[in-house]
């Protein structure tokens, strides 16, 4: 009869934690079982289906998040910029007059313009990203309030919620936005794994002066980056507009932070260089599946933020022991 010695078991538990996306992968496995033993109603299509619409929002800004974090840069301004998009989609529909295409695509070039904004002033000027958005934040949210003029846009064109409607697969209702979030992952990550553009952003987060000294301009991914995350924060404004039906202009007031919480839990590591957009996913699943099982426990949304905050700070401590053992 073969054993196993402890250093191979050893060996074996190492290569497993090593896999990609683990962590992420164990951490929904656990709470699908927990949650389903607390409430009949967790395994269900619908249930699973409502999980993925409550974090599409949120899991297509952190698509655009994670890109700015693998180059050890932060965004805190989506949340704002999503929802000054969100603002003037919907009034340029209604109130202009416009075409629904139209108005998306001014939505989608002003969100895209603030990200510009960013990369420009992080790439060019050198300033810090965490300076520059928290700059950037307080220029959107006010610009939302000022031309909404405080005022939830209603009696939107069907073309602009689109996103918010549904399909049938199987005995689940899915939205299209839910299928839109997805896609945009895909996009995202095969643009990041597969092509030399997303290459060269890890290299930069991972170690800028390498990576210039063997010929990447740095600037221009920077540049590009920011910009390419403006964008995806417009179609996320789109999204939201799909799936509440209004332009509002509090939305996203604390958006920005859930998605660096879907960044971090998904393991993607702050300090640039590693991590991955299926991580992301993840991580917004784990934030969606967290929150939906304890509403259905009747545990008080207190109660989930607490809770949310204590796994973000496992997060970046488990990513903190992880560079330092490898150093």
């Amino acid at each position: 009869m073969t054993t196993t010695s402890a250093p191979s078991r050893t060996a074996a538990l190492t290569r497993l934690l090593a896999l990609p996306n683990f962590g992420p992968i164990a951490a929904i496995v656990i709470a699908v079982v927990f949650f389903a033993a607390q409430s009949d109603r967790f395994l269900t299509g619908g249930n699973f289906s409502l999980i993925v619409q409550q974090v599409m929002v949120v899991g297509t800004l952190a698509i655009g998040q994670t890109l700015i974090i693998l180059t050890a840069g932060i965004d805190l301004s989506n949340g704002a910029v999503m929802a000054l998009g969100n603002i003037a989609i919907t009034k340029l529909a209604v109130d202009s007059g416009l075409p629904a295409p139209a108005a998306i695509a001014l939505g989608l070039a002003l969100t895209a313009g603030f990200g510009a904004a960013n990369g420009a002033l992080v790439s060019l000027l050198r300033l810090p990203p965490f300076i520059v958005t928290l700059g950037t934040y307080g220029i959107a949210f006010a610009l939302t309030h000022i031309y909404s003029k405080e005022q939830t846009i209603s009696g939107l064109p069907g073309a602009l919620t689109f996103f918010g409607k549904t399909f049938p697969l199987g005995d689940t209702d899915i939205t299209y936005g839910s299928v839109a979030m997805l896609a945009l992952f895909a996009v995202a990550w095969y643009v990041l794994r597969q092509t030399a553009a997303g290459r060269h952003v890890y290299a930069v987060g991972n170690n800028p002066e390498a990576a210039r000294l063997t010929g990447i301009d740095t600037r221009r991914v920077l540049l590009g980056v920011y910009t390419a995350a403006g964008l995806i924060y417009g179609l996320a404004a789109l999204l939201l507009v799909a799936r509440t039906g209004v332009g509002d202009p509090n939305a996203g007031q604390t958006d920005n932070l859930d998605s660096i919480t879907a960044v971090v839990l998904g393991g993607t590591s702050l300090f640039g260089g590693r991590g991955s957009v299926i991580g992301t996913l993840l991580g917004a699943l784990i934030v969606g599946i967290i929150r939906n099982g304890l509403q259905l426990m009747g545990v008080a949304s207190i109660y989930q933020t607490l809770i949310t905050g204590v796994l973000v700070i496992a997060a970046v401590a488990v990513d903190q022991f992880n560079r330092g053992r490898q150093k």
